[in-house]
């Protein structure tokens, strides 16, 4: 079975989400509600994680966290270990609570925090539970836009700081930003997130996989890191030849060489671009690869090529 892959470091930003088993409800009345934000109240005192936003669905949850101790794991495995043992225990039940493992995606807050507590916020509405965002009381809304007193555990000034420097003159430009999609076509800005694992501007993405998928080898069981490590075989060619202008000789076999060891393409993928075989693919690397120890301009150039687009190595 693959597994999500997790990257955690301090202050990281995320969006979470778990949902039931067979998609059953995990919320059967408002005491097992009130328990479950018990659990998120316990993971801001115990574990120091700062809660944004959040929203108690029926049948699953939405969280927007940032983590100052780097430590989301043990944070959503509080809060999903204990709440399925309150929530068996109470409802005479055993087994898995919560479908497979939790889904989390690394945002980059400055561009997407605003538009993603809007996605949240919005849910109940577009599951046709109530026609208005204020009139769900199992979500952060009421309390971003003061009908009731914050919680505590709950953090509402950071994103509310995007809005108005005073309080009530944040709250109403909040709750103007969140209205102003009623009745719009979904806009789920998750669905831009890169293998479904980090979701930013371009550079916050490759600032996140040089720095944390940089030695790590490809896995077939965590399919995200084959994915984030790929960069299509027309970026790479793009860019070869934008260095290689004075020397186009060695273009084409700079890009399969750079295809072959960083793009993350299979030996067929590469072999079709190219009308060669899977066989060829690797020879033609590793003779580009013995003339890069020979020739130091052309070594240069291939890392100029690798560091504009942030080639990490891939294991084959």
């Amino acid at each position: 079975m693959s597994r999500p892959l997790r990257i955690e470091y301090p202050d990281a930003f995320y969006h979470v989400t778990a949902r039931g088993n067979e998609r059953k409800d995990i919320y059967r009345d408002e005491r097992d509600r009130e328990r479950f934000l018990a659990y998120l109240e316990t993971a801001v005192v115990r574990y120091k994680a700062v809660i944004h936003v959040y929203c108690l669905m029926n049948n699953h949850y939405h969280l927007l966290l940032s983590t100052p101790s780097g430590n989301l794991s043990q944070i959503v495995r509080h809060i999903n270990g204990a709440y399925t043992v309150y929530f068996n225990k109470r409802h005479h039940r055993f087994g898995h609570l919560f479908q497979g493992r939790y889904k989390a995606i690394i945002v980059d807050a400055e561009e997407y925090a605003g538009e993603l507590s809007r996605y949240i916020h919005l849910n109940p509405v577009r599951a046709g539970l109530v026609n208005q965002p204020e009139k769900y009381p199992w979500s952060s809304y009421l309390q971003y836009i003061g009908e009731k007193k914050a919680a505590q555990w709950l953090t509402t000034d950071w994103l509310l700081g995007y809005f108005g420097k005073a309080s009530g003159e944040a709250q109403r430009g909040y709750r103007a930003f969140v209205e102003a999609k009623l009745g719009a076509a979904e806009e789920n800005p998750l669905k831009e997130a890169q293998a479904s694992t980090i979701l930013g501007r371009p550079d916050f993405i490759n600032g996140i996989k040089k720095k944390y998928l940089g030695g790590r080898k490809r896995d077939r069981d965590v399919p995200a890191v084959a994915a984030l490590k790929k960069e299509s075989l027309e970026t790479i060619a793009d860019r070869v030849w934008l260095e290689f202008q004075d020397s186009p000789e060695h273009s084409r076999k700079a890009v399969i060489y750079l295809s072959h060891r960083f793009s993350g393409l299979s030996l067929k993928e590469i072999g079709r671009k190219f009308s060669i075989r899977e066989s060829a693919v690797s020879q033609a690397s590793r003779r580009f690869e013995k003339t890069l120890s020979e020739k130091k301009r052309i070594r240069d150039k291939v890392e100029k090529v690798r560091e504009a687009l942030n080639l990490c190595h891939v294991q084959r």
